[in-house]
This record gives structure tokens, sequence and C-alpha cells, in this order.
């Protein structure tokens, strides 16, 4: 099985959009993300696709939990909606993914976090 060719990439090429299909949500992340920085390493290109997946995933849910309501009723009594859990642990991801890439950081001198995309 033959090998595929590498290809060079010149130091100020960025990719235009996300490497995997998002939804509005997550496109909305990823788009207001590259606006503001530069994101071209392998590594950190995947932290935000994995951010943006589930910031769409965190928005079906509270769709959802609105649908249903944050209590639902159960032969046991009341009790809160079971992805409440889900909704809280995808938020904290998506902020230790944003805090892990570097882009709650307030640039105070010209090394500290990523630099900012040059327009």
């Amino acid at each position: 099985m033959a090998k595929s060719p590498l290809t060079l990439i010149g130091p100020g090429s960025t990719s235009a959009g996300p490497p995997r299909p998002l939804g509005p949500h997550g496109v909305a992340l990823w788009a207001a993300v590259v606006r503001e920085y530069e994101v071209s390493d392998a590594a950190g290109v995947e932290f935000l696709m994995q951010a943006c997946l589930a910031q769409d995933r965190v928005e079906a849910l509270a769709t959802q939990i609105s649908a249903d309501g944050e209590i639902v009723r159960t032969r046991a009594g009341p009790r809160s909606h079971p992805g409440l859990k889900d909704e809280v642990a995808l938020r904290a991801f998506i902020v230790r993914t944003i805090e892990k890439l570097g882009l709650n950081l307030e640039v105070l001198r010209p090394a500290a976090g990523r630099p900012p995309k040059v327009r």
C-alpha cells in the first residue's frame, strides 16, 4: 500500500474552517475564536474542535431541558432533569478547554497566550 505524498504548508497559511462538520453553535464558537486568535497547531485545532462539538451538544441538551423542564416528575417524586448534570459537565469542559488553549488570558505583554490573528 503506497503512502500519500506529504504536502508542505507555508508558515502563514491557516485553515479557514473546522476540520469536521459542526452544528450552528459549534460553528459560531469556531468563528469567534479564529477571528481573534491564531490556532494552527494540530493539538490546538483538535482542542478547539472538541470544544465546538461540546458547544453543539450542550445547546442540544439545553433545548431538551427547556422543553422538558428542569424538574421532571417521576414515580419517586420530582427530580432534577437527568440532562442537567451532562449540561454542566459539558459547559465546564468547554471552559477548561478554552483555558488550556490560553484564550482566556488578556494579553499584558506580547508573549502571553496565543498571539492575536493579524487582520
